[in-house]
């Protein structure tokens, strides 16, 4: 179980990533960028994606 600081850690990394896609010239490519970071994170800890993915 993540520590409440951890936690906090996770939501302003989150938050900052919001709001890196909310202000960026190419939305598009901001969020293909996080998309693939959030995956990588994903997979390291072992959690397949494609299942999550819309279609």
């Amino acid at each position: 179980m993540p520590s409440d600081k951890e936690m906090i850690n996770n939501l302003i990394d989150i938050y900052a990533n919001l709001q890196r896609i909310k202000k960026a010239e190419d939305v598009e490519k901001e969020l293909d960028y996080q998309l693939t970071l959030a995956k990588a994170r994903l997979k390291s800890f072992g959690i397949v994606t494609s299942e999550l993915d819309l279609k």
